[in-house]
């Protein structure tokens, strides 16, 4: 904000000091190239002209004379060629080019003058084409920075240019003089001599101002400006020389003199307007560089106060801003999301900060915004506080139900004797525990516990044992021989539900045909149960999401339904610092990794498994106080069940013996007196 400013600040003190240091540059270089081009160009054109006029004589007039001419042209354009050689003017540099070739023509012209094979005239155009460049190059000279000066120096040039006819004319007429008549070619250059002559007077006398121009106005209304327009005149309209040589020598002489003497003047003149010009221009340059330099330090350093304390606000609103994006609304939404209350006004306090009204603008609106943030939070986490509450109503009432639904398969499995009838109602039984641990799922995602628990340790076996009967293809799971462990019966429940999840997931995403290896083993840091299936496995990367899904369980997202199970595991394992990882199995499948912590672990033997003799009873205490005695049967019911479930494998899984019908109605009678004490235990500990 404060930059650009700064920036066009100094590119328009950078561009009106270009300006007035171009004028100054432009002075300096008119005079330096006056010093080195302009007089040794003007000596050289004088030399030229004498030697012209020389040239123009007859044969026996200009053999005194002309050769010690030659000699001082000779000096002069070498002055000019070195002037030239050390000239670096890139605007002059092409003119002066021209020039320098235009004057390597000399010798030719002179050869030409020795040797009479041209005319008179064409010799005079000859040195008249010399002049002509150097003319052009006076032009280049004359460039001023300063518009005024610039005309009267152009209108000088002019005069000078007029000067330069009359020069032709002298010598034309000079070599008339000496030869005794005139050409009709020399009479009509001679005509367009007197028609230039007074166009350039002209010209230059509209262009001077009141200053030169009086001189100059006098001179020509004088006496010796009207005898040499007379002579002029006179062979312009005769087309014949002057019969007599002073007839035309004097007023020439004349005219010239009082020309050159004015045109000092004038240039005396045109020197002093351009000191003033030149003092105009360098305190214009120390304006526009010091005085603006000034302004822009000043501005500079306004601005950088300015800056820093704009920049001081800044830091602070931005300071206040990042502390409530980054550190209280993410605490407030921790809080939140662990279920406790937040008073809005409280939470929600006004931004601090100090500075200017929209600095203070600004602080508001993120106020604004906070209170808004904050409210849409609390507002989510009441929403889901309500959905969570509704599925724990469901959930609860569902359990109910499933309850009263396994109570009356109870009742039928006692009253049915037909083993093909008992075998449904079996499996209608399997069916409603699955159902009920799906119910309980749904409470524990929200937030709550599902409400049952032992006293007294349960084996490990009979954890994996119990969490198989909760699986729909039980069938295809094979336990192997595990490590005498049991776990405190107050996590029984929830690793049971855990290790359910995990073997339900392994036997849908395997083929029908396989088998689920499950192993246990107790390691320095607790017990680890392996399951392991068959499958086609999973990428990579998708490992890596699994296992820091299950690391660190995110909140549940309701969007997010396909994967309920790995929800569940996750908020379980978080609940008792249990670690679950899954990673790629040799065989192609998924391994999925429980580690059940040391803490949740007591030196407790294993309970025997279901075929061994009945040991005597003893008293074991209930969650709800009740004291009752049990055998194997005062385990849970699912895990009881389990323990009866290798009995009902199908043939490919555990090959059994052939029974009679008989045997097989003693066998489910057994089983049907063993599940309803089982549930009479389960209402006695609080399963609901």
């Amino acid at each position: 904000m404060l930059l650009l400013p700064l920036l066009s600040l100094s590119a328009l003190w950078g561009f009106v000091l270009n300006l007035t240091v171009g004028d100054g540059q432009a002075l300096l270089r008119a005079g330096r190239l006056y010093q080195t081009l302009g007089v040794t160009s003007t000596d050289l054109g004088l030399a030229l002209q004498a030697e012209r006029a020389d040239s123009a004589l007859s044969p026996a007039k200009r053999a005194r004379s002309l050769g010690a001419q030659r000699e001082r042209t000779d000096a002069a354009l070498r002055a000019f060629t070195a002037a030239a050689a050390e000239t670096d003017d890139a605007q002059v540099r092409q003119t002066l080019r021209d020039t320098t070739q235009e004057l390597d023509r000399l010798d030719t012209i002179r050869a030409s003058v020795d040797t009479g094979l041209e005319t008179r005239l064409t010799n005079l155009n000859a040195y008249n084409g010399l002049m002509d460049s150097l003319f052009r190059l006076y032009e280049q000279l004359t460039s001023v920075p300063d518009l005024p000066i610039f005309q009267q120096a152009s209108a000088m040039q002019a005069m000078s240019n007029a000067r330069e006819v009359i020069s032709r004319e002298s010598a034309l007429i000079g070599g008339a003089l000496s030869e005794g008549e005139l050409t009709e070619a020399e009479t009509a250059a001679f005509s367009e001599y007197v028609a230039a002559r007074k166009f350039l007077h002209a010209r230059a006398l509209s262009t001077l101002d009141a200053e030169l121009r009086g001189p100059y106005d006098r001179f020509f209304a004088g006496p010796a400006f009207a005898a040499f327009t007379l002579a002029e005149a006179r062979v312009a309209v005769t087309g014949e020389p002057p019969r007599r040589s002073e007839h035309w020598t004097r007023p020439v002489a004349d005219v010239t003199a009082q020309l050159d003497r004015l045109g000092a003047t004038s240039a005396k003149i045109l020197a002093e307007r351009s000191d003033a010009v030149s003092t105009t221009v360098m305190v214009r340059i120390a304006v526009a560089g010091g005085v603006g330099l000034l302004a822009v330090i000043a501005s500079i350093v306004i601005s950088v106060r300015f800056g820093r304390r704009l920049s001081s606000e800044l830091a602070g609103l931005r300071s206040a801003a990042l502390d409530l994006a980054e550190v209280r609304l993410p605490h407030l939404v921790t809080r939140l999301r662990g279920g406790e209350q937040v008073n809005v006004r409280k939470e929600a306090p006004p931004l601090k900060v100090s500075g200017a009204a929209e600095i203070l603008d600004v602080a508001k609106a993120f106020g604004s915004v906070q209170r808004t943030a904050i409210e849409a939070a609390v507002g989510q986490a009441n929403l889901r506080r309500g959905i969570s509450q509704v599925f724990l109503n469901l959930a609860r009432r569902k359990q109910g139900l499933l309850h009263r639904q396994l109570t009356l398969l109870d009742g039928m499995q006692r009253r049915t004797h037909e083993p093909d009838a008992l075998d449904d109602l079996f499996r209608l039984d399997h069916l409603t525990t699955r159902m009920r641990r799906h119910a309980e799922g749904l409470i524990i995602l929200s937030g709550s516990a599902p409400g049952r628990v032992w006293r007294q340790p349960v084996p490990a076996l009979d954890v994996v044992r119990a969490a198989t009967a909760e699986v729909e293809d039980y069938t295809r799971i094979s336990v192997e021989p595990m490590p005498t462990a049991a776990v405190d019966g107050s996590a029984a429940a929830d690793l049971v539900h855990l290790v359910a999840e995990l073997l339900e997931n392994a036997t849908i995403y395997s083929p029908p045909n396989t088998t689920v290896q499950v192993r246990g083993d107790a390691v320095s840091n607790g017990y680890v149960i392996e399951i392991e299936d068959r499958g086609l496995g999973l990428a990579p990367e998708e490992y890596d999401r699994l296992n820091a899904l299950l690391v660190d369980p995110p909140e549940f997202d309701l969007a997010d339904s396909d994967r309920l199970g790995l929800f569940v595991v996750a908020k379980l394992a978080a609940r008792h610092g249990v670690s679950v990882t899954v990673r790629a199995s040799p065989f192609g499948g998924t391994t999925a990794i429980v580690l059940i912590p040391r803490g949740l672990l007591v030196e407790q033997p294993a309970l025997p498994p279901a075929d061994a003799p009945r040991r005597e009873r003893k008293p074991l205490a209930l969650v709800g106080g009740t004291t009752t005695t049990t055998t194997h049967k005062g385990l849970p019911r699912r895990v009881r069940q389990a323990n009866l479930a290798p009995q009902l494998k199908a043939p490919e899984q555990e090959p059994r013996p052939e029974r009679s019908p008989d045997e097989v109605r003693d066998l489910f009678s057994a089983f049907q007196r063993g599940t309803q004490r089982g549930r009479e235990e389960e209402a006695q500990e609080g399963d609901l």
